[in-house]
């Protein structure tokens, strides 16, 4: 069994709602209180129980993140950026390759379960605006990706046509005048 809040009010000779004060970060501990308790929990390693604290949220402190590629380089920057938003606020990201398959989709989309994670980001190919209307998970989604679905969920996509006359301008700005597209129109 680990170090408990008890021990290190006991060390500190504290109670243990102010060694709770300190490790939750509030502000109205003086700072000489701060400094005991902290050396308490130097002194005997306690570490938080972040188990207990996401139940006391009612949170469990993961957000799904699922896209079709992570061997795609676009995709693997976006998940670490993703990561990177999600550390600073105390979130931990699961991270999910669909293989931008239908069925790999719906199992995300519908089946993860509202209670193992506080949210979903998903970047779909295949799912349909029955998909999304028919899901029945609480958790909060986000979708990504050039689709635009008529669903109660945020979305967030890029405009290709302004970004492609944005790129194609800057070209002709440059002096380039044989412009050719290479890639699929799917």
């Amino acid at each position: 069994m680990g170090v408990s809040l008890k021990d290190v009010a006991q060390r500190a000779g504290v109670s243990i709602k102010t060694v709770s004060n300190v490790v939750n970060n509030y502000p109205h501990v003086t700072p000489q209180m701060r400094a005991k308790v902290q050396r308490a929990i130097d002194e005997l390693g306690y570490r938080p129980n972040l188990t207990a604290r996401h139940l006391r949220k009612g949170r469990t402190g993961i957000i799904a993140f699922a896209v079709p590629e992570l061997g795609n380089p676009y995709f693997a920057e976006l998940a670490g950026a993703v990561i990177d938003a999600a550390a600073q606020h105390d979130y931990t990201v699961l991270v999910d390759h669909t293989a931008g398959l239908r069925e790999r989709e719906l199992l995300v989309c519908q089946e993860f379960r509202s209670h193992v994670i506080d949210g979903l980001i998903l970047s779909p190919i295949h799912l349909e605006n029955d998909d999304l209307l028919a899901r029945q998970e609480t958790s909060p989604l986000v979708l990504l990706g050039e689709r635009e679905y008529e669903a109660p969920y945020d979305q967030i996509a890029i405009d290709n046509v302004a970004a492609a006359r944005s790129a194609v301008r800057h070209l002709l700005d440059l002096g380039r005048r044989r412009i050719a597209f290479l890639g699929s129109r799917t």
